[in-house]
């Protein structure tokens, strides 16, 4: 009995922490997003700059320094996993990644890469968790990249909707747009964290998509 209520509250305390990280990882985004659109692209860059570099070095230190890296350890524990205790933590290749895109694209396409980001990744993979039950890649199941699919297809048709963008052909390039997402989640490059890969990946492939379909 004793070993089944500490397995029960240990499985709690682990689900209760993945689901603080991933509102952090979907406020956080959400919250680059918001600045990004309503100021300009230079100043957005600067400020853009300027978080990354100052979060970067944080993230650098507090390796070297064993005090400092316990403090933020204690501040940011229910957002943190395990292995980012010792190594660099997630929201610093979030912010390297979102830097890039924005350096290199054009405002739609770094909207809608950011909100795959923001609201896709976690969606795949609570419902992985929950209900992945057929394993196609990794830790990585059928049912999480379809989430991550439907999520990325809603968010793009939306966008492309109330944007006027490619209306014509609306439901091909919403699909399209949710496959990008679903395959820039699921496939890893390397040992690349996915938070920085994924907008770039995204990023990247959305770019083709409006070459391709007149999105620009």
């Amino acid at each position: 009995m004793q070993f089944s209520l500490m397995t029960n509250y240990d499985f709690k305390t682990r689900s209760q922490v993945h689901t603080a990280r991933k509102l952090w990882h979907s406020v956080g985004v959400l919250m680059i997003i918001i600045i990004y659109h309503n100021v300009n692209r230079s100043t957005a860059l600067q400020l853009m700059s300027l978080a990354t570099a100052l979060f970067v070095i944080m993230d650098l230190l507090r390796q070297q320094l064993p005090q400092l890296n316990k403090l933020l350890i204690t501040v940011f524990h229910p957002i943190m996993r395990d292995h980012e205790k010792i190594n660099l933590a997630g929201t610093t290749y979030l912010l390297l990644g979102s830097l890039v895109i924005m350096i290199l694209f054009p405002q739609s396409i770094v909207i809608l890469s950011l909100l795959f980001l923001g609201f896709a990744d976690p969606i795949a993979s609570y419902v992985g968790i929950l209900y992945g039950k057929d394993k196609i890649l990794g830790n990585k199941s059928l049912q999480g990249t379809f989430a991550a699919f439907v999520c990325c297809s809603v968010i793009a048709t939306l966008y492309y909707f109330f944007h006027n963008m490619m209306t014509e052909r609306l439901l091909v390039v919403g699909v399209i747009s949710g496959l990008i997402g679903a395959l820039a989640e699921l496939i890893p490059i390397g040992k690349i964290d996915d938070n920085f890969s994924f907008p770039i990946v995204s990023a990247s492939c959305l770019w083709g998509l409006f070459y391709l379909f007149g999105g620009f």
